[in-house]
């Protein structure tokens, strides 16, 4: 396993972060910290970093086409805007707040917003894939327990969804055109005993230009990028063991910015690994794919 050179990106540390997402028309990486409702950027040139605080948990974010961020929370999703901080709600939540919340996301290249449930219990595999298509929510027939690792393969030909809980991650054939999932396959399965060869299980992801895909492995401290057969191509450790995300980023898109977790980890763990929760980049030599803009 390649040992990664990083650099802490974040000015402070997330309990959990989540969600990193580069603007490439504004240079600036957006990241969320679920636990306590925050979202940040960074400008990296100037080192200035804002926030906003919000009115329950983020469980993903979105670039808008129209200005600013779209927030899937836990009581709905929302629209923000980042020059004057206002939040608009477009759509309630379509589940009981009390059991599900909003998680992982991303746009396709048609402009829509997919995003995922979590179950709070992590007791039953009733979680749901949503679309979100010019302001009108569909549910896909995806069951999840924790839904993460949305992402599409660079002809948009393929979809990825992890179940974090079920330690697997699958793939549909995706028709953009339309909007429709089909032909559900397992792509990557990892072993769930926990034992000393325990690798974590399968959290955010992103795709690179050459469509393979990198997933942050939670309690594994480290991503792994999988050819689109499923073949383990690389492997990256990282200074934290719960990394939660990736994205790619930088003028070239060769920055890999990884969010992560501090929530909920043992002491004796965060004193040997005191950049738990930072957000950190490390440079790579495959660069990533733009991600997409919401149209509304």
């Amino acid at each position: 396993m390649n040992h990664s050179n990083f650099q802490i990106v974040s000015n402070g540390s997330m309990l959990l972060g989540e969600c990193p997402l580069w603007h490439p028309l504004e240079q600036c990486l957006y990241w969320i910290d679920i636990a306590n409702c925050l979202v940040y950027c960074l400008e990296l040139a100037a080192g200035e970093e804002r926030k906003w605080s919000l009115p329950s948990e983020p469980g993903c974010i979105a670039l808008r086409e129209s200005g600013g961020l779209i927030v899937a929370m836990r009581n709905g999703i929302f629209a923000l805007d980042t020059q004057t901080g206002q939040l608009k709600q477009m759509l309630a939540a379509p589940y009981d707040q009390h059991k599900y919340r909003f998680n992982d996301g991303r746009c396709d290249a048609a402009g829509r917003l997919w995003t995922g449930t979590l179950v709070d219990a992590r007791n039953e595999s009733s979680g749901k894939l949503y679309c979100l298509d010019h302001g009108h929510l569909t549910e896909h027939d995806c069951p999840v327990m924790v839904s993460n690792g949305v992402a599409f393969s660079p002809d948009s030909k393929t979809l990825y969804h992890a179940d974090t809980s079920a330690h697997q991650i699958k793939s549909y054939q995706y028709d953009m055109s339309s909007g429709t999932l089909t032909n559900p396959h397992v792509f990557k399965s990892f072993p769930s005993a926990r034992d000393a060869q325990y690798g974590g299980r399968p959290d955010g992801a992103a795709v690179d230009s050459e469509g393979a895909y990198w997933v942050a492995m939670y309690e594994g401290a480290c991503i792994r990028r999988f050819a689109s057969d499923g073949r383990l191509l690389q492997a990256i450790s990282v200074p934290f063991m719960c990394p939660t995300m990736i994205a790619f980023g930088g003028l070239d898109l060769k920055t890999l910015f990884v969010t992560s977790a501090k929530q909920k980890r043992s002491s004796e763990e965060l004193a040997k690994m005191p950049y738990s929760g930072f957000v950190i980049s490390i440079r790579v030599e495959i660069a990533g794919l733009s991600e997409h803009f919401y149209r509304d």
